[in-house]
């Protein structure tokens, strides 16, 4: 290392803050603090107020990057990977050496005198302005560089750094050199500094050292991205958050009893067992589950070997939680468990998200068993069964029992439900544990001493025997539901004297028989409350039960600040979140974790089902007025968003912009009466086009491809994919009943894909074409034939649809059905006539598709109309290779009976054996 020599060397580099900067490095902090110092000097100098702004705006802009890399370090999640890109701007040949000599070049000539001469010299603007145009370039050079490191251009930083490091070095030297040859004073300071840049730049293979480094840091930080990336789009569910919550709500010391209970021990310790606990409503079984999720990762956490997934099923999230949706976030987190991504999930990836398509149930399943084996045992943890829908939970409970019988993985499986799924689960696992869930009495009494010791009412700690009362009689009417200890709790303690509770205590509703009196007396409270608080509590409860998914906090509020006729949402009606659910009477809690606001339990839903019409009846009408009026916004003038930056912005500056897009129309479906501002909104263009962006954007995968979505839409495409019977009558008249989106796809197109076939047959009424295809070729036939939608295709066949036309890719109706497992449709279209032997571009046929994506039914079907159980698609394959593939045996063993020949080699020479091993 070299050091100063002179007395006036030693002074200039102890000035710069206590670095050296002939040393091979320079600290971030020490050039933020030299800059600094610079600027501070520029500012004070007399004369040339021009070349000094422009200095100074110059220093200012480089110091300005500093202190963001800087705080990135300090407080990013990324904080290790952003350290590492400011090691590698430290190291040699990287920009703050560089950086560090020009400013201190700066500070020397810039630094007012010492002694007597700092009394006849005011500090006066030492350079002329040649000097100026190369000190500025000198910082602008490094200053695009610290640039790129800011904007974690990895890539281009590398590759700027090797590319500009011997430039930027010579164009420093003449930058001293041109100082020295003006400056009268401080020529031992410059002369050195000029010495000390040569170590600066450093040796060719240091520089090298520190960029390798940057590119390893960078290389892993994509990897990180991309699978990161590939995760989210396979499964959009963050049940990590979820956990977090529930587990925050557990009194200290409860649900030890089932930890303890000999069923779990036998659980825990016995291969592929499965315990079941099955408990009525509001016993507590979610925290429990929580509780069993926090012990198997606390116990099994450093033991990389064992994986830990769980679910929990929400009768508010049906629509995200099918039975594909449930087994893609088992699959994504015992991903998220190994060491690096699995291969089986990567390929999967790469073979649906270039096509933009969602892999089959058949496939997760298949990618499920590859990752499980990567493990020496897996827990699979399930909650509230019986609030996912009926054929996906029986769907979903078939592949994991399936997993643990089959899977080289040892899978335990723990799940809780209310009681009657038991003989449902029962089919599906031989031999389980059952562990009925029921409140302990001692973990009711923990919650209820929790609860008192948070009351501030030193009137109730002058009767202690009320608080005793309290206890026994809360216990004793709760009969093992923590939900009835809860509302007990709440009503009791809105009481305002204790004599009131005294009262209230002598006709407490017990069991389970009197949830709907708590729940009616929860009601009577907040309608008794003054116009206000009263009008607000219950726009807060019909929006969260009417609610087609779970709203955030933020949502909420935005709904409710909403007013029927405004063009803007006017900040200043907005609520406290914590206003808006203080006076719910207990039946609305926040997951503080997830930010979700949701009503306390399931049964609370299930009351308000029942009783909305008495509670709410123009709920819907008021939240369809709420949300069409929010989607006429002004702000939406400006149409369909033109980038994903855009649009990922308009997601994020309006907060109910997503709801409302995606659910207006359900909501205007079963509306109590219509709703006049949902024609007015269908005339809006620009906000028709905005609304439809959102709409068509698939954003449950953690992804967004906001332009790859059909523009130009209208209000009768909408009014056509939310079934809006009176929207069409009011809006065909201004529009062709064909009229196109930019894909060609018309307002019946939409109608069929969606299974709408009351809107179907008023569009054909009004001479919609059956044949009308669009981009791809797809009629509403293919939609309906696709989706299922077998009433549809009855109409349009009925209309004299075509049952042989084919997209662009040859496809025909018979191929989708056949495809997507939709049996009753694939047999009326072969009563129809459709051609059982019909081939696409890639020769494939209806009983390829069946054989590949195991629908045996259809394959039977098809074979029975005389299907070729031989034809041979491009590559040489048959129905029986592709079915071998893709690992269907009952396929395979049903076109072996028909005879299928084993003995078939594909265009490699391989035969249906060779994909069978």
């Amino acid at each position: 290392m070299l050091l100063p020599k002179t007395q006036s060397q030693l002074y200039a580099w102890q000035s710069y803050g206590q670095m050296d900067p002939l040393s091979i490095t320079a600290s971030i902090i020490a050039v933020l603090q030299l800059s600094s110092k610079v600027a501070e000097y520029v500012s004070i100098a007399a004369g040339a107020t021009k070349e000094r702004k422009r200095v100074r705006e110059e220093i200012r802009a480089c110091e300005q990057i500093l202190q963001q890399l800087k705080d990135e370090a300090d407080d990013s999640d990324e904080g290790k990977a952003w350290s590492d890109t400011i090691k590698t701007l430290e190291a040699p040949g990287a920009p703050l050496g560089r950086l560090a000599v020009a400013l201190t070049a700066l500070k020397i000539k810039l630094e007012p005198k010492k002694g007597l001469d700092k009394a006849f010299a005011k500090l006066k603007w030492p350079f002329d302005e040649k000097e100026v145009e190369k000190i500025i370039a000198a910082i602008d050079r490094e200053k695009s560089l610290l640039g790129l490191a800011l904007a974690n251009d990895s890539r281009k930083l590398i590759h700027d750094i090797k590319r500009s490091a011997k430039e930027n070095g010579q164009q420093l030297t003449e930058l001293i050199e041109a100082i020295k040859q003006t400056s009268k004073d401080n020529q031992d300071g410059l002369a050195d500094l000029k010495d000390g840049l040569a170590s600066v730049q450093g040796s060719q293979a240091r520089i090298q050292d520190g960029l390798d480094r940057l590119q390893n840091h960078h290389e892993a930080r994509e990897d990180a991205d991309e699978c990161k990336a590939i995760l989210d789009w396979l499964s959009g569910i963050d049940f990590a958050s979820q956990q977090s919550d529930f587990i925050n709500r557990r009194q200290a010391g409860t649900g030890q009893w089932l930890l303890d209970s000999p069923e779990f021990q036998a659980w825990l310790q016995t291969d592929k067992q499965t315990l079941f606990c099955p408990g009525i409503p509001g016993t507590g079984k979610t925290i429990l589950t929580s509780i069993v999720v926090n012990e198997l990762t606390t116990h099994f956490g450093d033991n990389k070997s064992i994986g830990v997934v769980y679910i929990y099923c929400n009768f508010r999230r049906q629509d995200e939680q099918k039975a594909q949706d449930l087994l893609a976030s088992l699959l994504k987190q015992l991903a998220q468990g190994c060491s690096s991504l699995p291969n089986s999930v990567r390929s999967l990836h790469h073979d649906h998200k270039h096509k933009q398509t969602r892999p089959s149930f058949e496939e997760i399943s298949g990618a499920v068993r590859s990752v499980a084996a990567l493990y020496s045992r897996v827990f699979i943890i399930v909650d509230a069964l019986d609030e996912a829908p009926f054929e996906d939970r029986d769907k979903f409970l078939e592949a994991i029992s399936n997993l643990r019988q089959e899977g080289q993985a040892r899978s335990n499986i723990f799940a809780t439900s209310r009681p009657e799924v038991g003989s449902h689960f029962a089919e599906h696992f031989e031999g389980y544990i059952s562990k009925e869930i029921r409140a302990a009495d001692n973990d009711v009494l923990s919650y209820i001493n929790g609860r008192l010791s948070t009351i501030r009412r030193p009137r109730l700690s002058k009767f202690p025997y009320l608080q005793d009362a309290i206890r026994k009689q809360v216990v004793k009417a709760a009969d093992g539901m923590f939900l009835l200890a809860k509302l007990h709790m709440d009503y009791l303690l809105s009481k305002s004297t204790p004599g009131d509770i005294e009262d209230a205590l002598t006709d407490i509703p017990r069991g389970i028989s009197g949830l709907d009196m708590l729940y009616d007396q929860a009601m009577e409270r907040i309608n008794n409350q003054k116009e206000g608080p009263r009008e607000t509590t219950n726009k807060v409860l019909y929006w969260i039960v009417h609610a087609k998914r779970p709203l955030s906090t933020t949502e909420l509020q935005h709904a409710v600040a909403v007013r029927p006729g405004a063009v803007e949402l006017k900040h200043i009606y907005l609520h406290e979140v914590e206003d808006l659910i203080s006076d719910c009477a207990g039946l609305v809690t926040i997951d503080e974790k997830s930010g979700i606001i949701r009503l306390v339990h399931y049964t609370t839903q299930e009351y308000f089902e029942r009783t909305q019409k008495h509670w709410f009846p123009n709920a819907e009408t008021d939240i369809t007025t709420i949300c069409v009026t929010y989607l006429s916004f002004k702000v939406f003038e400006s149409g369909f968003c033109q980038t994903d930056d855009e649009f990922e912005e308009r997601l994020q500056s309006n907060v109910l912009y997503d709801y409302a897009a995606h659910n207006w129309g359900h909501h205007a479906r079963i509306a109590s009466s219509p709703c006049p501002d949902v024609i007015s909104f269908l005339a809006k263009t620009d906000q028709v086009e905005a609304s439809s962006q959102a709409l068509r954007v698939d954003s449950r995968y953690g992804w967004y491809d906001s332009q790859n979505v059909p523009r130009q839409i209208t209000g009768l495409h909408l009014a056509a994919y939310f079934s809006l019977k009176q929207a069409i009558q009011a809006t065909i008249g201004a529009n062709h009943p064909d009229v196109e989106n930019s894909y060609k796809q018309t307002p019946l197109h939409w109608a069929s894909e969606n299974g709408h076939p009351d809107i179907a047959q008023l569009l054909l009424d009004r001479g919609a074409d059956t044949e009308h295809a669009d981009k791809d070729g797809w009629t509403a036939l293919h939609w309906a034939s696709k989706h299922g939608h077998l009433d549809i295709v009855h109409l349009l066949l009925d209309r004299g649809a075509d049952t042989e036309a084919v997209d662009k890719n040859g496809w025909i109706m018979l191929y989708l059905a056949s495809k997507n497992g939709h049996l009753n449709i694939a047999q009326l279209l072969l009563d129809r006539g459709a051609d059982v032997q019909a081939v696409d571009e890639h020769r494939w046929t209806a009983l390829y598709w069946a054989s590949r994506n195991g629908h045996l039914d259809i394959a039977q079907l098809l074979l029975d109309r005389g299907a070729d159980i031989e034809a041979v698609d491009n590559d040489g394959w048959t129905a029986l290779h592709s079915a071998s593939e893709n690992g269907r045996p009952n396929i395979v063993q049903l076109l072996l009976n028909r005879g299928a020949d084993t003995k078939a080699t594909d265009n490699d020479g391989r035969t249906t054996l060779c994909w069978a091993s």
